[in-house]
């Protein structure tokens, strides 16, 4: 059975108008297509254009030439608010420093993405409270984020993105701000989440021992990919 393409990039370049400075070319003719259940790990040493990578995956940023495809939709045919629509109903965000509000609590912040699609209140409390639940956080729902660990706060920032049942979900550098425990357990959580439950991850790093963990590994240098390696699950 032929697996569903979620993503396909085309051709792709991004550059950037420095000014004097002239034009700074960060990405050059990138060609990647992932796939529904992969996990795909984008590595590379620091320069190499993975944060680019990442703003151009997961339709965050548009190139300066050739084509994004997200769900099968050209991005570039899109309004913006038809990208983020599609981008918040497809892709679920983990970020290295989490980003989660402050002001809200653990709840609140994991049902945040709910606003923007406009989805039942009560309905997605309760998803929240189940998810922050299975994250071992039942008793950190109330918290605010300055109340809780780095690893707690990064498994609150886990949450947030499987608030909307995304069928994708970006990290981008994840373990970057934890402890070598915390980071092992949000790994493994992610892993699980590919495994058990068929979620697509595409994972930015520069941390060459999480490459183990992926199916798909693509190595930027440069802005260019200069390899992808498939490998078995594990």
């Amino acid at each position: 059975m032929k697996k569903k393409e979620l993503i396909t990039i085309k051709n792709v370049y991004k550059t950037y108008d420095m000014g004097k400075a002239g034009l700074l070319k960060v990405l050059k003719d990138i060609n990647l297509e992932v796939y529904q259940g992969d996990f795909v790990v984008i590595t590379g040493p620091s320069g190499s254009g993975k944060s680019t990578m990442m703003n151009i995956v997961g339709a965050l940023d548009t190139p300066t030439r050739g084509e994004v495809y997200l769900q099968g939709k050209n991005i570039s045919k899109m309004t913006e608010s038809e990208v983020a629509t599609l981008r918040g109903e497809t892709i679920g965000f983990i970020f290295q420093k989490f980003n989660l509000i402050p002001t809200l609590t653990a709840l609140d912040n994991v049902m945040l993405p709910n606003d923007f699609i406009e989805g039942n209140e009560e309905k997605s409390r309760i998803h929240a409270t189940k998810i922050l639940g299975g994250l071992g956080l039942s008793n950190r729902l109330h918290h605010k984020p300055g109340e809780l660990s780095g690893g707690q706060q990064q498994r609150v920032a886990i949450a947030r993105s499987l608030s909307n049942n995304p069928e994708i979900i970006l990290a981008d550098e994840p373990t970057g701000n934890l402890d070598s425990k915390s980071g092992q357990e949000v790994m493994n959580f992610l892993r699980k989440t590919n495994q058990e439950e068929g979620k697509t991850i595409i994972l930015i790093t520069h941390d060459q021992d999480l490459i183990q963990f992926g199916t798909k590994v693509v190595e930027l240098h440069d802005g260019v990919i200069i390899n992808i390696k498939t490998r078995h699950k594990r």
